[in-house]
């Protein structure tokens, strides 16, 4: 069975002059547990629009999508809010809360009855800890530079374990150096069982991973390769 499968996905939008915009279209995808797979195009392609629909974040506007044999487009929006929270996901700019604290803002991302655990301080430093981050707990997201803040985004999204990260553009705008740590880490994370889907325009990274790569072109996919490169088609 396989992890996510969409049949016939599509999202449509209505612009303030009244037009239909089809941000993704006629999207038939299936996700195998453990697959790391890398979502390309250029700006506008639809593949920030089909990560918040498999986050659960948004609901298709036609087609059915299914977690685990689940069909989520069917669900109650209770029962689909406990999916979301399962998954880690990050958006394509920084989504910390400003008032709070690192520290804070972690701690807001533990699942309901955790976040007064013994433990969730210890949670929270070791999640920080494996993205490369100490002694920040007590800062603000205004005290970071954008790759600390793209850190902590992706320690919160590994805080509960979750069987599926999401990640929209992670590495965009980030140093090589920092960058590609992001990109070992993912890679070690995948290694051990999570499924990642990766928004990206990392062309070199991308490139020297290998992995499966889908390309969306005017809110279709037009490519899907597995060990592909940047702008495979077929």
């Amino acid at each position: 069975m396989p992890q996510f499968l969409l049949s016939n996905v599509g999202k449509d939008y209505t612009t303030p002059e009244r037009r239909t915009l089809h941000a993704i279209q006629e999207v038939n995808l299936t996700v195998e547990r453990g697959e790391f797979i890398f979502l390309t195009g250029s700006s506008g392609a639809g593949k920030s629009t089909l990560l918040q629909i498999m986050s659960c974040a948004l609901r298709p506007t036609c087609g059915s999508m299914y977690y685990d044999g689940l069909n989520v487009t069917a669900m109650f929006s209770r029962r689909r809010e406990r999916l979301r929270q399962s998954f880690g996901y990050v958006a394509q700019s920084c989504a910390l809360v400003r008032k709070r604290t690192v520290g804070e803002n972690l701690r807001s991302a533990l699942l309901p009855g955790r976040g007064r655990d013994a433990d969730s301080a210890a949670r929270i430093l070791k999640a920080l800890s494996l993205v490369g981050l100490s002694d920040v707990t007590g800062r603000f997201p205004a005290e970071l530079n954008l790759g600390e803040c793209r850190r902590v985004e992706l320690a919160q999204a590994i805080l509960n374990n979750p069987p599926v990260l999401l990640l929209d553009e992670l590495t965009a705008n980030l140093d090589e150096d920092t960058a590609w740590d992001m990109f070992l880490f993912l890679d070690e994370l995948n290694r051990m069982g999570t499924t990642v889907i990766m928004a990206s325009s990392a062309k070199r990274f991308i490139n020297l991973m290998r992995r499966r790569v889908i390309t969306l072109v005017d809110g279709r996919i037009l490519g899907d390769v597995q060990r592909g490169r940047f702008g495979d088609l077929m």
